[in-house]
């Protein structure tokens, strides 16, 4: 399930940057471009994220029963 989740904000994060890659300008100067070097930053870090917790999410392990030896068990007794 979380695997399907990770890839869904992959899919979404490279949607966006498909979108605003083209609309986005470094060449002119002041807020616009901090803004849209911001914006590039944090996309990178929101695939490098997504992407590292797809790739090493771990995978479940089926329960295996081990078989406990039958052992006599030790009873207490708190009476004096």
């Amino acid at each position: 399930m979380n695997k399907n989740r990770y890839l869904l904000y992959l899919l979404i994060c490279g949607l966006m940057l498909y979108y605003a890659i083209p609309r986005i300008s470094f060449e002119t100067l002041g807020a616009e471009s901090l803004f849209a070097g911001a914006w590039l930053l944090l996309a990178f870090c929101v695939i490098a994220g997504n992407l590292s917790a797809f790739l090493y999410t771990p995978k479940k392990q089926k329960m295996v029963r081990k078989k406990v030896e039958s052992e006599p068990k030790k009873r207490r007794s708190f009476a004096n």
